[in-house]
């Protein structure tokens, strides 16, 4: 997302598509939504996504915790 792009209603969910280092909107909103913890994340404070997956996720801790779900090997003993 740009400067340029705005952020929508702030009531309104938006739709992105997520790419390498940067998403585009597809359906213009103020958030989307953790794909593990379902909790809502302004566009503006989204740093972390899955583009294979085409994933938001609020925190660091969200990403891994998808990562281990979907790659059980990953996990430490």
């Amino acid at each position: 997302m740009n400067r340029f792009e705005r952020a929508g209603n702030p009531a309104t969910e938006a739709q992105l598509e997520y790419l390498d280092g940067d998403f585009r909107v597809r359906k213009p909103g103020a958030f989307v939504r953790c794909a593990v913890t379902g909790q809502p994340i302004p566009l503006e404070e989204l740093r972390y996504w899955n583009v294979d997956l085409q994933e938001a996720y609020s925190s660091p801790e969200a990403k891994l915790k998808r990562l281990f779900e979907r790659n059980p090997a990953l996990r430490r003993s």
